[in-house]
C-alpha cells in the first residue's frame, strides 16, 4: 500500500490550490538560463511528482502561451515566456473570453476593486493609452 501522507499532514496529502503547480513549474523554468528538459524541472520541484504530471503541466502552460518547447533529440526542452503575473493575466483572459457578456463581467470586476486597485488600474490604462499614441 502506498503511504499517502507525503506532502501533507495526516493520512491524505495536502491538496494544491488551483494553478499552484503551474506557478511552481513556471518559477522553476524561470530559474533556468537556457531551455531545460522535463527531468530538470521535475528535479527542481521535488516532492516526488510523476514525470507524466510534469509533462502535463508543461503542455498546459504551452497551450496558455506561458512556455515554449523546442525539440532536443527525441524529447523537448522547455523555456518560460511568461512570469507569474503573466500567467495570472492569461488565466484572467481565458475566463473573460469564455463569457458571453464581457461588459457585465468587466463591470462586475471593476466595481469589486478597492480604491487603490481602481487607481492602479486607471494609471495602467492611461499609461497603455500613451504608449499606443506615441
Amino acid at each position: 500500500m502506498t503511504d499517502r501522507s507525503e506532502g501533507g499532514a495526516g493520512p491524505f496529502p495536502r491538496r494544491r490550490a488551483q494553478g499552484e503547480l503551474e506557478t511552481q513549474v513556471l518559477a522553476a523554468l524561470r530559474e533556468a538560463s537556457e531551455p531545460v528538459p522535463v527531468a530538470w524541472v521535475r528535479e527542481r520541484l521535488g516532492g516526488g511528482l510523476a514525470y507524466t504530471t510534469v509533462i502535463t503541466i508543461l503542455t498546459r502552460l504551452r497551450t496558455k502561451g506561458a512556455v515554449e518547447s523546442e525539440r532536443a533529440g527525441r524529447s523537448f526542452h522547455w523555456t518560460a515566456v511568461a512570469d507569474e503575473a503573466g500567467l495570472a493575466a492569461l488565466r484572467m483572459r481565458r475566463v473573460l473570453d469564455a463569457e458571453a457578456d464581457r461588459q457585465a463581467v468587466l463591470a462586475s470586476f471593476v466595481t469589486a476593486l478597492s480604491p487603490n486597485e481602481e487607481r492602479l488600474l486607471r494609471e495602467l490604462l492611461a499609461q497603455n493609452a500613451e504608449e499606443e499614441e506615441g
